[in-house]
């Protein structure tokens, strides 16, 4: 399995927790720095991050990801529809969390969320008109 990490660098305790929550081991970690320039358009900027990682196109299609979205909003909207079209499908996404009470603050892994399954759940909810 990939990580492709738009946010913090994933610590040594992250990745234990992903290969425990995904019974599969971590073969590889793209870290993609993700601070765009909010005067240009967005879509053209994360296409170029993506590009920048130099990420195997059949790798993309052929091998399990995970990813860790970056906070913003939009730019974790263009990274979805830009991973979806490049591969296919929707990755699985960490969800992460604030350890509680932790000083100095740190993260853990709250969950893996299967997007693909969230979207097929939702497909078959659409009404015919």
């Amino acid at each position: 399995m990939i990580i492709i990490n738009f946010s913090h660098p994933l610590t040594q305790e992250n990745m234990k927790q992903i290969e425990e929550l995904t019974k599969d081991s971590i073969s590889q970690v793209f870290n993609i720095h993700t601070q765009l320039d909010p005067a240009r358009l967005f879509a053209p900027q994360v296409r170029a991050l993506i590009n920048e990682a130099r990420i195997d196109p059949v790798l993309l299609q052929t091998t399990p990801i995970v990813v860790n979205l970056p906070s913003l909003a939009s730019i974790a909207a263009l990274v979805m529809a830009e991973l979806h079209g490049r591969m296919g499908y929707f990755p699985a996404i960490l969800r992460m969390r604030l350890v509680e009470g932790a000083v100095p603050p740190r993260f853990e892994v709250a969950e893996l969320i299967d997007l693909q399954a969230a979207r097929d759940t939702a497909r078959a909810l659409r009404v015919e008109g």
